[in-house]
């Protein structure tokens, strides 16, 4: 039986990338504000906007959230009209995180608005690196191409294990701290502890499957950690060299043994680390290529990471 074409609206950075790797570009009629991969989505209709200024400094960020959060349950608004317009059939989004993208609250409330489509909700929930399998077989069962969702994990698993079976092999493994926020200073969760032991590092702070965690400098001082990585949600390498300062101004930070052997590398989090989808297995082979540059070379120094200085 041929399958229907679907109407797909993704409000998710992740799930928009999952639907291109599914092969089913051709079908999404509408994205989020902050899908920006592949780069042909660009030119479709945004259905979401924030409801902050996300221009200024990580620490100005910050409080603006905390402050929408003050008064309402989400830091974005979906276009109810534009949905509407655009008749989907099958709307993809999230819940792991209120603050990183439109969530599943937020498009239930536009739903009680009336979208007449009546269009399939499917929410990713990603904590693990397992449960981003489970979403992108989520969103082909939904979409009905099953068999391409298992082939595009297979693939994905497939490349995963070949990177730590090689890093298992090392001798060293160095000691890891991500930084997913410069200012205040939080450290890496959920799946990318994960990624950094399959790609041979010791992950520092942040437990896989949690939420990332906020930390102090002490913290980070004391545990003086060989490879400092930063990788702050949402920035791009620019904007972190733009914010580099509230890092490097800290007191203590040429003390750091990762300052003093050039082990600091800016990474570009918002279109790997942070987007639990395909690209995740990208986001290992920069890790293992930072952290054994001696036998892993997938060519992403200077793309996706450079050294501090």
């Amino acid at each position: 039986m041929q399958r229907r074409p679907e109407r797909i609206v993704s409000l998710i950075a992740s799930a928009t990338e999952i639907v291109d790797r599914l092969g089913l570009l051709d079908e999404l009629v509408g994205r989020s504000h902050e899908c920006d991969y592949p780069p042909q989505v660009l030119s479709l209709p945004k259905c979401s906007s924030a409801k902050l200024d996300v221009n200024g400094s990580s620490l100005e960020i910050d409080q603006r959230v905390k402050d929408v959060l003050k008064d309402a349950t989400s830091v974005y608004n979906v276009d109810v009209e534009l949905l509407n317009q655009l008749e989907p059939t099958l709307i993809l989004t999230q819940t792991q995180c209120e603050v990183c993208a439109v969530s599943l609250k937020d498009v239930e409330a536009a739903m009680c608005a009336v979208v007449t489509s009546q269009p399939r909700i499917v929410a990713c929930e990603p904590n693990w690196l397992s449960d981003v399998w489970k979403d992108i077989e989520r969103v082909a069962v939904a979409a009905g191409v099953a068999e391409r969702g298992a082939e595009l994990i297979a693939d994905s698993q497939l490349r995963l294990d070949e990177i730590s079976q090689t890093a298992s092999e090392v001798t060293r493994r160095p000691r890891v701290a991500c930084i997913e926020w410069m200012e205040p200073i939080m450290a890496a969760g959920n799946w990318v502890p994960e990624l950094v032991t399959l790609a041979g590092g010791e992950n520092l702070f942040g437990v896989a499957g949690q939420h990332s965690p906020w930390m102090t400098w002490n913290e980070l001082l004391a545990s003086d950690p060989d490879i400092v990585l930063a990788m702050p949600c949402g920035f791009d390498i620019p904007r972190i060299q733009q914010e580099w300062p509230c890092l490097a101004k800290q007191p203590e930070w040429a003390k750091l043994r990762a300052v003093q052997e050039k082990q600091v590398y800016i990474v570009d989090g918002n279109q790997y680390f942070n987007r639990p989808g395909p690209r995740l297995v990208e986001s290992a082979e920069i890790l293992a290529e930072i952290f054994h540059p001696q036998i892993f070379s997938f060519g992403h120094r200077g793309n996706a990471y450079i050294p501090s200085e």
